[in-house]
């Protein structure tokens, strides 16, 4: 299954490297200033904060730049109030799509998220349509030349993983979300690299899509997350992996 969560991660490499990476320094400040405001600056007992800390550290951000984010978030320093906001809807083939953004007006931004959608084959759907679909769960996506798939189960089973799939050129695991960060870090330790490890939603049930229509939904879903105040982007599509790395290269 090669659903949103591996062109997410696939998308994160890319925007690390590419012209995009002063936006996803945006974003992530975004996150570690919500996440200290609403559950305090010390990582060690705000998972929220945690997670968008590792994520930065992934990006290369500079450590000045977490401070600051978190010192805006506790009120150290003065600094933009964002609210949370949740929308959801559809892509083309009836694909579920769930967006989640941190605004300072939400109203503009509901208007540009709905425009983007309208603009490319989907519609925005009302709040409950399609969140029913996800689980928060922990992801990782794994090379399968960084170890055996013997070696893999026996030691993440260990650690609460969930479930895991062999694929042609990967595993996939996925976890509750305590038990996140104690796997990557096992994993870690191990020498196993990470191609994507990530706190995410993921779907109990997928659309297959292929063709054209798979270029649409992608491109929808691009131009969503390009949105300033777009965080995060779920779908439930399910793309075979040799397009998803076609088109990840345009």
């Amino acid at each position: 299954m090669s659903g949103h969560s591996k062109w997410a991660g696939i998308k994160h490499k890319k925007a690390i490297v590419d012209a995009k990476r002063g936006q996803l320094f945006t974003k992530i400040i975004k996150e570690i200033t919500v996440a200290a405001k609403e559950g305090g600056g010390n990582p060690d007992i705000n998972p929220r904060l945690r997670v968008a800390i590792s994520r930065a550290k992934e990006a290369n951000m500079p450590s000045e730049n977490i401070e600051r984010a978190i010192k805006r978030g506790t009120g150290e320093l003065p600094g933009i109030t964002y609210e949370q906001v949740i929308y959801e809807g559809y892509g083309p083939q009836g694909v579920a799509i769930m967006v989640e953004a941190l605004t300072d007006n939400k109203n503009r931004t509901t208007a540009e998220i709905r425009n983007i959608f309208s603009r490319k084959s989907g519609n925005m759907a009302g709040q409950g349509s399609v969140s029913w679909l996800f689980s928060k769960k922990g992801y990782f996506l794994i090379d399968k030349n960084q170890t055996t798939e013997d070696e893999l189960f026996s030691l993440v089973l260990d650690l609460g993983a969930e479930d895991i799939k062999t694929e042609e050129k990967s595993y996939e695991i996925t976890c509750q979300v305590k038990d996140f960060e104690r796997i990557k870090q096992t994993l870690k330790e191990k020498g196993i690299d990470l191609t994507t490890a990530m706190v995410t939603l993921i779907p109990t049930s997928t659309i297959k899509v292929a063709g054209s229509e798979a270029k649409k939904i992608l491109d929808l879903i691009d131009a969503i997350e390009e949105q300033e105040d777009v965080q995060e982007v779920y779908s439930n599509f399910d793309i075979p992996e040799e397009i998803l790395e076609e088109i990840a290269v345009r």
